[in-house]
């Protein structure tokens, strides 16, 4: 398998690649709100399961979805543990949870901004969770849905206010923001490029 641009792949990578770090850190801030059933939408290669599972027994299943099969290969022959599952699906598939079940925990980081039909996909992600569950999506900040977006895998980039409005089907919202491996509240007036919402149904 290749590296791209947009496709993290840690063995193929410099340990100390921004990109890998950055997406590392997003695993060790949902690591502290996953259990039970975990859904890893959008998955890639599957490395968010390792970071997932390490000395996690609240965890009890890791399901990883993507929609490259080549991807999902490359997850099953080098993240596979006790816990893990991975299955080749279309994100935007409204019968999701009617093969897979209800989850716990949903983790969807970067993926919202690749494709048209965004409210399917937060439907989905809501039909999907367990009430009381909690769901990490993350994106990157942007000009707004309707401004030519500058990176060529993006469909669109959001502002936080547009973010915001798409996830309204969830009860509860709390907005984080990351700049390199920190992702806090935001602070008034600091840069951030990445917002990470974490929602509860």
């Amino acid at each position: 398998m290749k590296y791209t641009g947009e496709r993290v792949i840690p063995h193929l990578m410099n340990p100390r690649s921004g990109i890998l770090m950055e997406h590392i850190a997003r695993y060790q801030f949902a690591k502290d709100f996953a259990k039970g059933r975990v859904l890893d939408i959008a998955c890639g290669v599957g490395f968010g399961s390792e970071i997932l599972l390490e000395q996690n027994p609240k965890i009890t299943k890791y399901v990883g979805i993507d929609n490259c099969k080549e991807t999902i290969e490359y997850a099953k022959d080098n993240y596979h543990f006790l816990e893990t599952e991975y299955y080749v699906e279309d994100a935007l598939d409204e019968n999701l949870d009617k093969k897979y079940g209800t989850f716990d925990t949903i983790i969807s980081f970067e993926t919202i901004e690749h494709f048209e039909g965004d409210h399917i996909f937060v439907n989905n992600l809501y039909n999907l969770l367990k009430p009381d569950g909690t769901l990490l999506i993350s994106t990157p900040f942007g000009k707004g849905k309707n401004e030519p977006c500058s990176c060529p895998f993006h469909v669109y980039q959001y502002k936080e206010e547009e973010f915001i409005e798409v996830l309204k089907p969830f009860s509860q919202l709390t907005m984080y923001h990351q700049i390199d491996s920190t992702i806090e509240i935001p602070i008034p007036n600091h840069k951030y490029y990445l917002m990470v919402a974490v929602c509860k149904k």
